[in-house]
């Protein structure tokens, strides 16, 4: 996205200390533990979008270097994640008794709230990360729920047999894009920088042909929503609080007292307000400093078990030029080093960018949002991956409308896609 700026070099071992658990992205750090505003499910949206804008990996290589696999493809935001090759190539998503139907599974008091598994309980799905942990196996099973019900709709509607899938996905694609650009995009950017770049347009992100994922965004700016993952989650009202690791951790049968209300996650009309995630503040979980072993594998060097070593280390990886760097080419106030806070741990110079956008968002938007650098990363990508899509409702019809049914007074929301009827 910025491939005139010169990449940041950092010593591994800095990286390390920087991100393992008790360094610099340990919450024990943080000033507070929830944001205000920011619903508790708009971090696992985020998380279901990567893994559907990423379900098609290509891998190139990157400066010559064939031992690193990159993350450039041609991204779509197309539930790629949810249908695989549906129904000809996965033949095992749908439903027998109902070709036109995604197939739901089980659970132990025989209600069809969890993914399709086989014998030995693992899930029958498009992209197996959709089963790494309860919050996205379940926003993968409402998405389910939700195009059996368009199936429905149409179906009354007197859509052709032959022809209810494809226009079932079509209409439930259409529907996921909508709340990407209106719902997800103003809770990650703000609502004026949002409308700002619907008026105006992308400034640097103008691809031509199909569109690649930017190392900016795939490598730093995207990975903000790691830190908004809470420590605990209370998944059903009266539930037990619950560790996202190892009480909610995927790859196994989802039991009736774990399937989760969505009002919970998300703000709902006539329900109380929803859990709140964490600030984007540089500092992740617990549970994300020392993930388990199940999502790692074994590990040689125990710093892996931190996700925030991964994000830097990857961002080093792929040749990311600093967050100052950017901020000053896109005519932003770059960070003071004291706003950064990384001389304690023996780093004087710019900073890694994924870094540097949690602290940006942590310092100007007191962590409810991303800051100016790290909103015109993610704004013009995501928008750019929507408008680079030919079948998207914004190349077809811009004026299209979601057509399902609203709690909110005409507001369609990501609650009302989730929410079961």
């Amino acid at each position: 996205m910025f491939p005139e700026l010169p990449h940041l070099t950092i010593d591994p071992t800095l990286l390390h200390a920087i991100g393992r658990a008790g360094g610099a992205c340990d919450s024990a750090r943080a000033s507070r533990e929830q944001a205000r505003t920011v619903a508790a499910g708009w971090p696992v949206f985020g998380q279901f979008i990567a893994h559907d804008i990423t379900a098609d990996r290509s891998p190139v290589t990157h400066h010559d270097d064939e031992a690193l696999i990159q993350n450039i493809r041609s991204a779509r935001l197309d539930l790629e994640c949810l249908y695989g090759d549906a129904p000809v190539g996965n033949p095992f998503l749908v439903s027998r008794k109902d070709p036109a139907k995604l197939l739901l599974g089980f659970n132990d008091k025989g209600l069809p709230d969890d993914l399709p598994r086989n014998h030995e309980g693992t899930a029958l799905v498009g992209d197996p990360r959709q089963d790494v942990h309860l919050l996205v196996s379940q926003m993968q099973v409402a998405m389910i729920k939700a195009h059996n019900r368009l199936v429905d709709r149409l179906r009354q509607d007197a859509v052709h047999e032959a022809d209810l899938f494809t226009e079932s996905r079509r209409a439930l694609t259409w529907h996921y894009q909508w709340l990407a650009v209106y719902d997800f995009l103003p809770v990650a950017i703000g609502e004026h920088r949002m409308r700002k770049l619907l008026e105006e347009g992308p400034r640097f992100f103008r691809p031509s042909g199909a569109v690649a994922i930017p190392f900016e965004f795939a490598d730093a700016a995207y990975r903000y929503g790691h830190c908004q993952m809470r420590q605990t989650y209370q998944v059903q009202r009266g539930g037990d609080e619950l560790k996202l690791f190892p009480d909610l951790i995927g790859f196994r049968p989802v039991p009736a007292n774990r399937v989760i209300d969505w009002s919970l996650l998300f703000d709902m009309l006539g329900e109380p307000p929803a859990l709140r995630s964490r600030p984007i503040d540089a500092c992740l979980p617990d549970a994300l400093l020392n993930l388990p072993v199940a999502i790692t594998g074994e590990l040689d060097d125990h710093d892996y078990e931190s996700l925030a070593v991964r994000d830097l280390q990857r961002g080093v990886a792929t040749g990311l030029p600093s967050g100052e760097s950017i901020a000053r080419l896109v005519g932003e106030e770059p960070l003071r080093p004291d706003e950064v806070g990384l001389s304690g741990f023996g780093w004087s110079g710019e900073t890694p960018l994924w870094y540097y956008l949690l602290k940006e968002a942590e310092v100007r938007e007191d962590g409810e949002r991303l800051g100016p650098v790290g909103s015109l990363i993610v704004g013009e990508v995501l928008l750019g991956i929507v408008d680079g899509d030919p079948e998207s409702f914004r190349s077809v019809d811009p004026t299209w409308q979601p057509t399902l049914p609203s709690r909110t007074r005409g507001r369609f929301t990501v609650g009302d896609l989730l929410a079961s009827p």
